[in-house]
């Protein structure tokens, strides 16, 4: 069985995409993964790892009025990261990744494991929540696996 990072690659090359990554908890994880097939420079344009609200801001474009009002680890920030990410590199499809890891960091309404996964593409943008109880390590790589999915179902399916 293919790889998903193995797989995505292939629908990219294939449909003429690219794609770029914004990562907060998941620190880079999924542009390593990305990375790992080779010949990924075909369809990767890169990525931005913000993991304070200060880089969201700076390097994204993400109003400070809505990381206040909404948090960080919200549909409304995954979206915007997903789209900051898409617009700062002239990818195709942007993803965004944010989200409480563990093991601290829980607030009330946002456990540890709460992971936003967000697409940005010409055609709309799209969020899937994830919660999940595992540690933090088994977090961020099910993040990861999510976000391969969600980018070669929106391929294979033309939407989300």
């Amino acid at each position: 069985m293919t790889e998903p990072a193995e797989r995505l690659g292939e629908l990219l090359r294939t449909a003429g995409l690219t794609v770029a990554v914004a990562e907060s908890c998941t620190g880079g994880l999924l542009g390593s993964r990305i990375t790992e097939v080779p010949g990924s420079s075909d369809y990767f344009l890169g990525g931005v790892i913000v993991y304070s609200n200060e880089a969201k801001e700076k390097l994204l474009q993400i109003s400070p009025r809505l990381l206040k009002e909404v948090g960080a680890v919200s549909t409304a920030v995954a979206v915007a990261m997903a789209e900051g990410v898409r617009q700062l590199l002239g990818a195709d499809i942007g993803v965004g990744i944010t989200g409480i890891a563990g093991p601290t960091g829980a607030a009330p309404g946002k456990p540890v494991g709460l992971v936003y996964v967000a697409l940005s593409a010409a055609d709309g943008r799209w969020c899937d929540r994830h919660l999940y109880q595992g540690d933090r390590a088994g977090n961020r790589k099910r993040s990861v696996e999510a976000a391969l999915r969600m980018v070669c179902r929106y391929i294979e399916e033309g939407k989300e």
